[in-house]
């Protein structure tokens, strides 16, 4: 066989190989399965481990395991640990179960938005598209540049997305870089 009919067959082989791993995203260091659900995936990642124990704690495991779909915009490792001193462990307590589950459903958005539905929605809002929450409160999208996305908190405070589009059989996750809070 030629050298140029082996290159051929092999390129053919990978592309028939392709679509195999052609929906999974690295996070944290893993791959990140479209099978999977938010919570399956979620743990794997060395980057969102944090996020993963607070929402055990919350008790919110079957709930972004379940049908969905959920749109998450997940906080990394170091989100939570630029908070105030003190703030991660004080939500984590069992009587403070009601606020954790507050901020992280804050996190969460009905249905699943890609970053091209964002776009198309920040596009038709003339450069911010307000999304509602799941804990009732609101967040505000818009672009910082030709492709990045921020998201606004009640507070003033912003996010950059950091990893789009992480699709997951129940939803999509979004990768974030800071604890976005709810209008306290």
């Amino acid at each position: 066989m030629s050298k140029f009919l082996k290159s051929f067959v092999l390129a053919g082989v990978l592309a028939l190989a392709a679509p195999a791993f052609a929906n999974t995203v690295m996070v944290g260091g893993e791959e990140m399965f479209p099978t999977k659900t938010i919570v399956e995936n979620a743990v794997k990642s060395a980057d969102h481990t944090t996020l993963v124990t607070a929402v055990k704690a919350a008790g919110l495991v079957d709930t972004l395991s379940g049908k969905g779909p959920f749109t998450v915009f997940a906080p990394v490792n170091a989100a939570f640990a630029a908070l105030p001193a003190g703030t991660v462990d004080t939500l984590l307590k069992p009587e403070n179960k009601d606020q954790l589950t507050g901020v992280l459903t804050y996190h969460v958005v009905a249905g699943r938005l890609t970053v091209d539905d964002l776009k198309a929605w920040i596009k038709k809002g003339r450069g911010t598209a307000e999304l509602k929450t799941v804990a009732g409160g609101k967040l505000w999208a818009s672009m910082n540049g030709p492709s990045n996305i921020m998201l606004k908190d009640e507070n003033g405070g912003w996010a950059n997305i950091t990893i789009y589009d992480v699709m997951q059989s129940n939803g999509v996750i979004h990768a974030i870089d800071k604890v976005l809070m709810p209008r306290s």
